[in-house]
C-alpha cells in the first residue's frame, strides 16, 4: 500500500467515497516527456472487449492491495475483459520481472502494474511494450518511457504535506518523530518523504525534528519490529508518521500493546478496516487515504483506453472511466485519481474497506 507500497488515502491523488461519480479530473504535474502520440489515438474507436488485462501488484498477500484488485476486477466485469491477478508475495525490487516477463509471453493486451522498484523492471516493461502490450503503473511509478500511463492515487505533494499536518496536530507541533516507511525503493514512498523534507523547512514546523527513517520492507512482522526499535533508539520519540498501510498497521498494533500508547502519536496512511480499532481506543488519532478500490478501476479503464487505441498516453487526451467519469492524461503520462480523505473518530465507521 501501500501506501502499501496505501490503504486509506487520503488527498489531491484519492478520491473521496462520497464525490467520486462523473467527475473530470485533470493533471499537469510530472517528470520527464510524455509517452505515445496525440495523432495516433482514436477517441472514438470502439472499446474493444475480451480484452487480457494482467493485475500485477507489489504483493498478492498485502490487504491494501486486495482492496485495489477488487476495483480492477469490478472494471473487468464492465468492459467485458478478463482480468487476472498474479505476483510476488514479497516486495523486492527483482521480484517482479518474472511475472512481467510471462504476461508478455502469453500476449496479454495489457498490464496493470505497481512497481516495487522504479528500475529493476524497467527493460521487462519496455520489451514488453515492444512486442505489443500496453503498461499502466498505479500507486508507484517507473521511468516514463518504460510504461505508457501512470494513475497516481493522489498528488504527492498533497499527500505529504496532510501526512505533516496531521503529526504537528497529534504532537502540540513540536518535538521529534520518525518516518516508518515500506522499501527503500518504492518511489512513491521516496517522493513523499523528499516533500516532507521540505515542508520541515517552513517556519510553521522548525519546531519538528525527524530523527530517523526506518524501513519496514512492507512486511507486518519487519515492521513491528522496526517500531519497537525506533522506540527504543529515541527515548524522546513524539510521533511516527508511516505512509504505508503495513506500516502503520503494524506501528498501531505495537503501541496499542505498549507503555507508549497515548505518549507517541501515530498517522500516515491506512484503511479504515485495518485502524478502526486503533482509532477507538485512541492509538490512532486521524490518517489518511485515497480509496483504493477506484484506484484499481481507474488502472483498469486506461489499460481498456489504450488497448483499444482510444489514447497512446499522451499529455491532454481524455477518456472515459465508467463510473468515475472522464480523466484527462496529464504530462508524463500521468493520470491523478481525485483528492484525499482524513479519517478519524467521527468519520472512521462510514467507510468499509
Amino acid at each position: 500500500m501501500r501506501p502499501l507500497g496505501l490503504l486509506a488515502t487520503v488527498l489531491s491523488g484519492a478520491l473521496l467515497i462520497s464525490a467520486c461519480g462523473g467527475t473530470t479530473r485533470e493533471n499537469s504535474t510530472g517528470n520527464g516527456g510524455p509517452t505515445g502520440s496525440a495523432t495516433t489515438a482514436n477517441p472514438q474507436a470502439p472499446l474493444r472487449t475480451g480484452l487480457k488485462i494482467t493485475y500485477l501488484p507489489k504483493q498478492v498477500n498485502n490487504p491494501y492491495f486486495t482492496v485495489v484488485r477488487g476495483g480492477a476486477e469490478n472494471a473487468g466485469k464492465e468492459l467485458q475483459a478478463e482480468v487476472k491477478t498474479t505476483g510476488p508475495s514479497d516486495a523486492s525490487a527483482a521480484s517482479q520481472v518474472t511475472y512481467i516477463n510471462t504476461a508478455a509471453q502469453q500476449r496479454q493486451d495489457a498490464l496493470v502494474l505497481a512497481a516495487n522498484d522504479p528500475n529493476a523492471v524497467a527493460p521487462a516493461l519496455k520489451t514488453a511494450r515492444a512486442q505489443g502490450m500496453k503498461v499502466v503503473t498505479l500507486d508507484s511509478d517507473v521511468a516514463a518511457d518504460a510504461r505508457d500511463v501512470f494513475v497516481n492515487q493522489v498528488n504527492s505533494t498533497d499527500i505529504a504535506v496532510k501526512q505533516i499536518e496531521l503529526l504537528a496536530e497529534a504532537i502540540g507541533g513540536e518535538g521529534e518523530f520518525a518516518i516508518l516507511s515500506a522499501t527503500a525503493n518504492a518511489t512513491n514512498q521516496n517522493t513523499w518523504i523528499e516533500i516532507m523534507k521540505q515542508e520541515l523547512v517552513k517556519p510553521r514546523y522548525t519546531k519538528l525534528k525527524l530523527v530517523e527513517t526506518a524501513y519496514g520492507n512492507d512486511d507486518d512482522q519487519t515492521s513491528f519490529q522496526k517500531t519497537q526499535a525506533l522506540l527504543a533508539a529515541h527515548p524522546n520519540l513524539k510521533g511516527i508518521i508511516s505512509p504505508t498501510t503495513v506500516g502503520i498497521a503494524a506501528a498501531a498494533r505495537y503501541l496499542s500493546s505498549s507503555a507508549y500508547q497515548g505518549k507517541v502519536a501515530l498517522t500516515g496512511l491506512g484503511t479504515p478496516n485495518q485502524l478502526r480499532a486503533f482509532v477507538k481506543n485512541g492509538t490512532v488519532k486521524s490518517f489518511a487515504l485515497w480509496e483504493p478500490a477506484k484506484l484499481g478501476y481507474l488502472a483498469t479503464q486506461a489499460a481498456a483506453a489504450l488497448a483499444s487505441g482510444r489514447v497512446t498516453g499522451s499529455q491532454g487526451q481524455k477518456f472515459a472511466a465508467g463510473s468515475l467519469g472522464e480523466y484527462t492524461i496529464g504530462q508524463s503520462g500521468e493520470i491523478v485519481l481525485g483528492p484525499p480523505t482524513v479519517f478519524t473518530t467521527d468519520n472512521v465507521d462510514r467507510f468499509d474497506f
